[in-house]
């Protein structure tokens, strides 16, 4: 019985550990190259992305945990134990289903077409910054980064 409610506890948390980004926008990171453009086009995007309830690990251990408290107050010796395993198995599953909730999360982000300083063009797709907002003609620098490219304004 103790095995199943430790598999269940492992597995709800392994389930529940967050994934975190390769970098944040202020990390710094090694740059490839850097090439100047100047933006030929512009578009805002979003993105919908379906976000799972990362608490449901601990709603299935709990549900397990409870009910096989549950089952455990029901018959002896052996039959006590079939019924703390019965009780953990049925109450994982209510819990697992108890407010199952995914939820759609939006991003935002722009597009746009660099003629870059060498005369090739690019099509970049990044997060949005409200703080730094790209206009046709604006002139640019297009970094790019081990595993990808980030374009910024010109200094």
């Amino acid at each position: 019985m103790w095995k199943t409610l430790f598999k269940v506890f492992v597995l709800s948390v392994v389930l529940s550990v967050p994934v975190q980004a390769g970098y944040e926008r202020n990390q710094a990171v090694p740059v490839q190259k850097v090439l100047y453009g100047q933006v030929e086009s512009v578009r805002n995007i979003t993105r919908q992305q379906l976000v799972e309830d990362k608490h449901n690990g601990w709603r299935t251990f709990g549900g397990a945990l409870l009910g096989g408290i549950v089952g455990h107050q029901f018959g002896s010796g052996h039959g006590r134990d079939v019924a703390t395993v019965l009780g953990a198995i049925v109450g994982a599953g209510v819990g697992n289903n108890q407010g199952s909730d995914s939820y759609y999360r939006q991003s935002y982000l722009v597009e746009m077409m660099v003629r870059q300083e060498d005369q090739t063009r690019v099509m970049i797709i990044q997060d949005k910054d409200p703080n730094m907002v790209f206009n046709v003609g604006d002139e640019v620098r297009v970094v790019y980064l081990q595993g990808g490219v980030r374009v910024d304004k010109a200094m």
